[in-house]
């Protein structure tokens, strides 16, 4: 029962804030209510690899271990080599790679092993691709003209690259992780061979570094015997050409330098002492004489100078004995006065020493003077030899400009000779080590198990891609299903008041529950303990709610009429419309049996088919009216003529006869005459039911609506979409404010529960299932509609 609209409260805690996105609740929910799809994707995926796995060829992998090993020549070199760095290291590893993986490397394990013949190799078990790819060429070939015959040897070296090639499809090599080891592997149907020319790879690639050692050694002595042949004429003839040159010019030389030379690097020399000693003469006779310059007085206050600068140890001596002077007289004029007869003594012997002083300092700058003078003049007679020798030599510096070019083209030639030759005599020696810089570390066996297809992988695989593929396939359905399910759905997107579920009609699937299913096809006895026949079981769809009271389908439709007393509380009279947004989904049953309930319970109720253009009720009824809604509008027969009372429920029914020149119903609908037979029937009825026609097709209920005083709106659950009623409802303020609240027609109660949330009212009816207890099904006579 729903006559109260529960809010929906999760298990769960969720996040606050705009980053809780996910109602784990929900998706939950939906996991549960699409399991059964992800579990057949599941299945379907698994089956397949099964499948697979049972067709699958059988493919062995036998792989061996190669180790570049720079160390292991080492004993054969003079010199150690550098050690490579990292970026070396991964290019040497990278090539030796590409080495492996090359045509010419195939072409040579090839031809050792003799795999051009082997069919195991040539015709190995083709796959539906190759197959597909097979027969395409096949059948162009039948359409294109046939070449030239194939020659004995074009057709031996056509399977040599043919096998060349399969080769090269099947191996597998790579670095084993930062190391500079090289795994090498080959995939095959047969184990034996498998092993086989993975041995023969290695043995390959050992065999070409040895012979590639060998040429390149090889060539480079060749290279370098001819590079010395060369050289050594070269320097023999620029040696001559120096020789021949200096006899032609007189250039004489000691210890391989001009005579010339050696002399005027001697007097540079000598210039150079000769500029520094003039220079430091020059110093301190300038320094003298600025203290020279400043008068006695000052002459006192400059003696200072250091015993490095002169050794005259006089001049220190009348220092000293200065300021032993002049110490006492400060002395005696501090005690008894600078009158005093020792003061004035002192005084005039400390003016006599400075006098002194000044005479010594004076005899020292005439001295440092002299040597200033002398040193100038060596310098002078420096710079005028100098001049002479280079005059002499200025035509000799041209030939020795030349000469120095022949000497340098000579040395050259004999330092490139010397170095050309080493590198020969260690290229002679380095051919007798065929050392290759490589070793096997892991020989290659006889794989006992196939590596592929790995069946756990396959298997394992196989169900995660079931189950990626059935969750999106799920969420696929989930996100087409946009239609009404359960009563939040209609609470949350129409805000209106939710009534109930009307369940599927038909056989009851829970008979203790009273819950009820209608089956297309049906499977089993409709209503009743045995069969009956089809129009009779048809006709009696509108007394469910009568005949099973103490039902879900009855206790919803008790709850849209709380819904219309609490809605209309003070009117005697109540006008309720039955609408539905498309057709075929229910409100014509709905409708039958809402006005069954109501009179059933006592009250006056007529029922009035106002779908003038597919009326349902009318075709419930056991025999075909004659007169009806639309002669009693039109005021051709009296309304009351035309009504039908069910002797069962004493419900009133207003039915309508179809009239092929009546096209415009909605006029008829708002017509005087139709308000007026409503007016009528208020004074008549406490409840008039209308059963309108579709809000989408047609405006009947439209134009019908003011006389409505309050509407049930029908909607079929998984049928209806949502989008589409709440735009109807939007563009209708109209009908969607006397709308007493929304059910849910058609409703397949066994699945109902799949749909809710966690918390949802759906997911506890088997908890109060003992409301609904199911009465004794009515007798299978047929009950007749009177007038």
């Amino acid at each position: 029962m729903n006559q109260k609209n529960f809010t929906f409260h999760t298990a769960l805690p969720k996040a606050e804030g705009s980053d809780a996105f996910i109602d784990l609740d929900k998706l939950m929910a939906v996991l549960i209510r699409r399991a059964r799809t992800i579990i057949a994707g599941v299945v379907i995926f698994v089956v397949l690899a099964a499948i697979y796995l049972l067709f699958a060829t059988s493919v062995y992998t036998s792989a061996t271990q190669i180790l570049l090993d720079e160390n292991m020549s080492k004993y054969a070199e003079d010199q150690p080599s550098p050690a490579a760095s990292a970026q070396q290291a991964d290019m040497e590893i990278s090539s030796a790679v590409e080495i492996l993986k090359s045509n010419e490397m195939a072409l040579r394990v090839t031809d050792t092993i003799g795999l051009s013949d082997n069919d195991t190799i040539l015709n190995p078990p083709a796959s539906p691709m190759a197959l597909f790819k097979s027969g395409i060429k096949l059948m162009t070939s039948a359409f294109t003209p046939g070449g030239p015959p194939v020659s004995e040897a074009d057709a031996r070296e056509g399977r040599r690259q043919k096998a060349a090639s399969v080769l090269q499809d099947n191996l597998a090599v790579e670095r084993v992780a930062r190391s500079s080891v090289i795994s090498v592997s080959f995939r095959s149907t047969d184990p034996q061979l498998a092993a086989k020319i993975t041995r023969a790879y290695s043995d390959a690639y050992l065999t070409d570094q040895l012979n590639a050692n060998f040429d390149a050694t090889e060539r480079a002595s060749v290279w370098l015997q001819e590079r010395l042949n060369d050289l050594r004429q070269r320097s023999q003839q620029a040696s001559l050409e120096v020789e021949k040159y200096k006899a032609d010019n007189g250039l004489t030389s000691t210890g391989g330098e001009l005579m010339s030379e050696q002399q005027l690097a001697d007097l540079n020399k000598q210039l150079i002492i000769a500029q520094a000693d003039t220079a430091s003469a020059s110093a301190r006779y300038n320094q003298f004489k600025s203290i020279i310059d400043q008068g006695p007085d000052n002459a006192v206050n400059n003696a200072t100078i250091s015993s490095s600068q002169t050794d005259n140890s006089v001049l220190q001596d009348l220092r000293t004995k200065y300021l032993s002077v002049q110490k006492r007289e400060q002395d005696v004029t501090q005690n008894f006065g600078a009158d005093h007869p020792q003061a004035v003594a002192l005084r005039a012997e400390r003016l006599d020493i400075t006098r002194q002083i000044y005479q010594e300092l004076q005899q020292l700058t005439a001295s440092y003077k002299n040597e200033y003078d002398v040193a100038r003049s060596r310098e002078s007679s420096l710079h005028d030899n100098i001049d002479k020798v280079v005059g002499k030599n200025s035509e000799a510096n041209k030939s020795v400009v030349h000469l120095n070019e022949l000497n340098q083209k000579a040395t050259a030639l004999k330092t490139l000779y010397e170095s050309y030759l080493g590198r020969f005599e260690e290229a002679t020696q380095q051919r007798s080590f065929p050392i290759a810089k490589a070793r096997v570390i892991s020989e290659a066996g006889v794989p006992t198990a196939p590596s592929s297809p790995k069946k756990t992988m396959v298997l394992a695989l196989s169900a995660v891609l079931g189950l990626m593929a059935g969750g999106a396939f799920a969420g696929f359905q989930e996100f087409r299903d946009r239609f009404f399910r359960v009563e939040a759905d209609v609470r949350t997107n129409l805000s209106l008041k939710f009534l109930g579920y009307l369940p599927l009609l038909g056989r009851p699937i829970n008979r203790k529950a009273g819950l009820w299913t209608w089956r297309r096809k049906p499977t089993g006895p409709a209503l009743a303990t045995s069969p009956e026949p089809e129009g009779v079981a048809f006709q009696r769809i509108m007394r469910i709610a009568v005949e099973a009271p103490r039902s879900i389908f009855a206790e919803t439709l008790r709850n849209a009429k709380l819904a219309s007393d609490v809605m209309l509380q003070g009117r005697s009279d109540r006008v309720i419309g039955v609408v539905s947004t498309l057709p075929g989904e229910g409100k014509s049953t709905t409708a039958a049996n809402f006005a069954a309930l109501l009179a059933s319970s006592g009250k006056r109720t007529l029922l009035i088919d106002a779908d003038l253009r597919n009326p349902g009720l009318t075709r419930m009824l056991k025999s075909p009216p004659q007169v009806g809604l639309v002669e009693a509008a039109l005021g051709e027969v009296p309304w009351a003529s035309a009504v039908k009372v069910d002797p069962h429920t004493k419900l009133a029914i207003l039915p309508v006869v179809l009239r092929d020149h009546l096209l415009h119903t909605s006029e008829l609908l708002s017509s005087p005459g139709m308000l007026s037979l409503m007016e009528n029937a208020r004074k008549m009825f406490d409840y008039i039911v209308v059963d309108l026609a579709p809000l989408a097709p047609v405006i009947d209920a439209k134009a019908f609506a003011p006389q409505i005083d309050a509407f049930i709106f029908v909607a079929e659950w998984g049928g209806t979409p949502i989008g589409m009623v709440k735009d109807l409802l939007e563009q209708e303020p109209q009908i969607n404010s006397k709308i007493l609240g929304v059910i849910l027609n058609k409703t397949d109660m066994s699945e109902l529960t799949r749909y809710s949330d966690f918390g949802g009212t759906e997911r506890y009816r088997q908890k109060y299932v003992s409301y609904y207890t199911h009465e004794t099904p009515p007798p299978k006579t047929e009950t007749k509609v009177d007038a």
